[in-house]
């Protein structure tokens, strides 16, 4: 029987927390009025996890020592 590869787990970790961090309850924490720079909130929100979410990924299937 194979034993689950640590870069498998740390893929389905990462999936369930991106899965959190874009479910609505924490969206609608940055909807409103605020602006940075003229862009609302939720749009640096989003684009900002979202490559955070894909700098871990590159991170963790590059990694050696699987």
């Amino acid at each position: 029987m194979n034993r689950p590869s640590i870069k498998g787990q740390r893929l389905v970790a990462l999936f369930l927390l991106g899965f959190l961090l874009f479910n609505y309850p924490l969206l609608t924490l940055f909807v409103g009025p605020a602006h940075v720079w003229g862009i609302p909130l939720l749009y640096i929100y989003v684009f900002a996890v979202w490559a955070a979410l894909i700098g871990l990924m590159a991170l963790v299937v590059e990694k050696r020592g699987d």
